[in-house]
């Protein structure tokens, strides 16, 4: 039985007859032209929570201060480096005792339980203050040198070390330190093996301990992986500032062939996913080849059997590439996927014809209207401002307020430990007395006004808004791009009858009539977004605290909000369909195009999937063609053909950027490929609904679809 055999029968099922003006309007002659607007309360809600986030970034604005990223801040809750204030000239953050770091008062934003001060330099020698005291009697320059790490200025270190220690008015020891994010790190480096400090393993910490590295390395573990990202940071920064060109050129080259891939669909359908699939086999088997060669090469090289358990986590990526099981496993998951790809096309065989045609009548609609490839770029636009918008508000949000300062101990044991307090008279107080050793420290932004205290409702309002602006950014992209496919579908003769400037026309018309109605469809979407991100936050926050069956019952909630969103977006995507078409609100839409979808469940089930499998296909080929030529160019095996770039720290990474940016621009591309189908499918469908090929009510689909589709009898509308 044919395509439309299937969609006659289902049609008569329906309570519906042929001849009901639902089914067939003569005067039908593509997207609605006479509109009104849709879901206005919608609307009026999305203008006025626009209005809200405009305000929200105003007040944000007014109240926040980027700078307080950007400069780091001392115990004082003083900027280092800012213009115009005494610490102009001190741009590090220094640590008094950075062993006092494996307090678990440390916080993220490196605040430790000891003092922090401004200076211009860090400390690039060993030196403690009982040793000052008696060069300072030699040479008064040791002094001059030591004093800068002090909180005030004093004419010499008269001070006992007692009183050193009780006043917090000097280190106890200072050691060889680098700034990194504007804050002195221990100066690591390992020598024979052995983990040093200024070429020292073992030293005097000030207060009568003997320290060694160790010790200081594991006292600043928060910082040891910001050190270790450090190393691989500018490594990575090195390869970047090699490759851009190739990385760019790469790109260029991605949306040429994208582009041919586009036009060649029109001509060459068939034989062009012919060469998706063989190309696509083709890439992953040399990726198996290589797999076996690298992990046959590793054969006889020491601790290449070790596994990725043993190793544990490595911060230097190259070294699981040294171990054999890396290479095996790549093997079975490429292996995998080969052996899926060739099931797929065994199975589905049939149904890749009729995805062929839709591809041509796609081509052919994409041809006629070849703005459409340019909108992903308008939409790149959009979501950019959003997520610019978004991003400057979270800062300004988070930066809100004034210093707020909290106690904190070293043991973290005092009972006023984490209570606010006043850095100018603490030393004064009850708390200092009851909490030897304890510290009113900087902690954080923020305050006790009424603003201050919904600042975390902010930030979901902030992000919820964002959300909802994504979603309907891509909605509107969606339903423009339908609304000019379908004006060529139900063109009476095509290409005279498309009208001028469709997409265009078909944009107007969404925004003006639609707006509510693509807000609704966002905020669903939205809302289903919000919730997944709170069970994220929840699962984070409750992780320790959680037994088996809350973990299970977690991931169940998990995996069914993620099938209701994959659901959800779907029948959204269909629904601005049929509002592009029609001019309906989003509700009666939605219920039309399920409805639609329903009662042809088998060709959407196969159809759907099949089209999309035909699209991804020509995404990885183009991503793999890429990605094939950069990882010969990276790893120099075309110097006979052209000399890439040399001695790169880690190949992969602007291999990855290359593959990952290619396999973007290609989406770009072939997302407007995908809504093109989408959209001639869903008019297929009602096109078998509305119309029997007879000579009255003939079908408007084209010759070439229609041999695929129907009948041999049965003719489309011709002029």
């Amino acid at each position: 039985m044919t395509f439309a055999e299937e969609a006659s029968d289902t049609t008569n099922s329906e309570d519906d007859t042929p001849g009901d003006p639902k089914k067939f309007d003569p005067n039908f002659k593509g997207p609605v032209a006479k509109r009104s607007c849709t879901d206005v309360l919608c609307c009026i809600i999305f203008i006025l929570f626009i209005i809200g986030y405009i305000l929200l970034g105003l007040v944000a604005w007014v109240h926040g201060d980027p700078r307080r990223v950007a400069y780091p801040t001392d115990s004082k809750g003083h900027f280092c480096g800012q213009k115009g204030t005494p610490n102009e000239n001190k741009t590090i953050l220094f640590y008094f005792n950075l062993f006092r770091c494996t307090s678990p008062s440390v916080v993220v934003n490196l605040q430790c339980p000891t003092t922090q001060i401004c200076v211009s330099k860090c400390p690039e020698k060993f030196l403690t203050y009982v040793e000052l005291q008696f060069m300072y009697r030699k040479n008064k320059n040791y002094w001059t040198y030591y004093n800068q790490f002090c909180k005030s200025t004093f004419i010499k270190p008269a001070k006992t070390l007692t009183q050193v220690l009780l006043d917090d008015d000097c280190p106890t020891a200072v050691f060889p330190s680098k700034p990194f994010l504007q804050r002195c790190f221990p100066d690591f480096s390992t020598k024979n093996g052995t983990l040093t400090v200024g070429n020292k393993t073992n030293f005097e910490d000030g207060s009568g301990k003997t320290r060694n590295a160790i010790e200081l390395r594991t006292a600043a573990n928060r910082v040891n992986k910001i050190l270790d990202a450090k190393a691989i940071g500018m490594k990575i920064f090195e390869d970047y500032a090699t490759t851009w060109y190739w990385i760019l050129l790469g790109l260029i080259i991605a949306m040429f062939l994208s582009w041919m891939f586009v036009i060649l669909l029109r001509f060459i359908a068939g034989l062009l996913f012919w060469v998706f699939t063989g190309g696509v086999i083709g890439i992953i088997g040399y990726g198996i080849g290589h797999c076996y060669r690298e992990y046959h090469n590793l054969s006889g090289q020491p601790n290449s059997h070790l596994s990725i358990y043993d190793l544990g986590i490595q911060t230097d990526i190259s070294t699981y590439f040294q171990l054999k099981q890396t290479w095996f496993i790549f093997m079975i998951i490429l292996c995998l996927l080969e052996v899926l790809i060739i099931l797929m096309l065994i199975f589905l065989r049939e149904r890749i014809r009729i995805s062929i045609a839709l591809l041509k009548e796609g081509s052919k609609a994409i041809g006629y209207i070849p703005t459409t490839l340019a909108y992903p770029l308008l939409t790149f636009i959009f979501l950019s401002i959003c997520i610019s918008y978004w991003a400057v508000i979270a800062v300004y949000l988070a930066t809100s307020g004034v210093p707020v300062y909290k106690v904190i101990t070293p043991e973290g044991q005092c009972k006023h430990e984490n209570t606010t307090c006043d850095p100018e008279i603490f030393n004064k107080t009850e708390i200092a007395k009851a909490c030897p050793g304890a510290q009113c420290n900087f902690a954080f932004y923020g305050g006790t006004s009424l603003y201050h205290q919904y600042i975390p409702t902010f930030q979901i309002f902030n992000l919820f808004v964002f959300l909802w602006l994504i979603n309907f950014v891509i909605a509107l992209g969606q339903c423009a791009l339908a609304g000019a496919f379908a004006s060529y579908y139900w063109a009476f003769k095509k290409p005279d009858d498309i009208p001028p400037y469709p997409l265009f026309t078909a944009f107007g018309r969404a925004i003006r009539y639609h707006t509510g109605s693509l807000a609704f469809g966002s905020l669903i979407l939205a809302s289903i977004q919000i919730f997944r991100i709170f069970l994220e936050y929840l699962d984070r926050r409750l992780k320790k605290a959680q037994n088996n069956i809350s973990k299970f019952l977690q991931c169940c909630l998990k995996c069914c909000f993620w099938c209701l969103e994959t659901a959800v977006r779907f029948l959204n995507r269909n629904a601005y369909v049929m509002i592009a078409i029609y001019g309906k609100s989003f509700c009666r839409s939605a219920r039309e195009a399920f409805n639609l979808l329903m009662r042809n469940i088998l060709k959407v089930a196969v159809m759907d999937n099949v089209t999309d499998f035909v699209l991804i296909l020509g995404k990885i080929l183009v991503a793999g063609c890429i990605g094939v030529l950069a990882f010969l160019l990276f790893t120099q095996r075309l110097p006979m053909i052209i000399e890439g770039p040399t001695s790169l720290n880690y190949y992969w990474v602007p291999l990855l950027t290359v593959i990952i940016g290619s396999y973007l621009v290609a989406h770009g591309f072939f997302s407007v490929y995908t809504m093109c189908v989408d959209t001639i499918f869903i008019c297929f469908l009602e096109d078998l609904e509305r119309n029997d090929g007879s000579t009255e009510r003939p079908y408007y689909m084209s010759q070439s679809l229609l041999k695929i589709l129907s009948e041999p009898s049965m003719q489309t509308k011709k002029a």
